[in-house]
């Protein structure tokens, strides 16, 4: 009998399906959480809002997503796509977040002390979510 072992969770991509496309990512995420469906009651579910940290980049396109959506309201939403990897690389499972639109982004706290990585936050909500073949 095969044992397959857990798939480590540090391998992993972000994709903003309709801004950058299915080859770019949105960015190199450090942590993502709140993948999370909840159905207590048949025909209602429940989604939580997904969080995105990663260190500071010298990057626009984040914040230009921001800008838009702002500026759109609700009629600018994307679906972003998690895909978690293996150790070489290769996709093998894919959480995708459809309409979702960026509900908070949180700054950097900035201190003269230590070395710390400048990190921010970005939390988006969605109108669906399911786990679909690896992109």
């Amino acid at each position: 009998m095969e044992t397959q072992r857990p798939y480590s969770s540090f391998s992993y991509l972000v994709n903003l399906s309709v801004q950058f496309g299915p080859a770019n990512s949105l960015g190199g995420f450090q942590e993502v959480s709140g993948l999370t469906h909840v159905s207590k009651i048949a025909g209602t579910h429940k989604l939580g809002d997904v969080t995105l940290k990663r260190g500071v980049v010298n990057s626009s396109s984040l914040w230009n997503w921001i800008t838009q959506a702002r500026n759109a309201g609700s009629s600018l939403r994307h679906d972003v796509v998690v895909t978690l990897r293996n150790e070489a690389g290769h996709p093998v499972q894919s959480w995708k977040l459809s309409n979702a639109k960026p509900v908070k982004y949180t700054g950097p706290t900035l201190g003269g002390k230590g070395n710390d990585v400048a990190m921010e936050e970005l939390v988006l909500s969605a109108e669906g979510f399911e786990i679909v073949p690896p992109h």
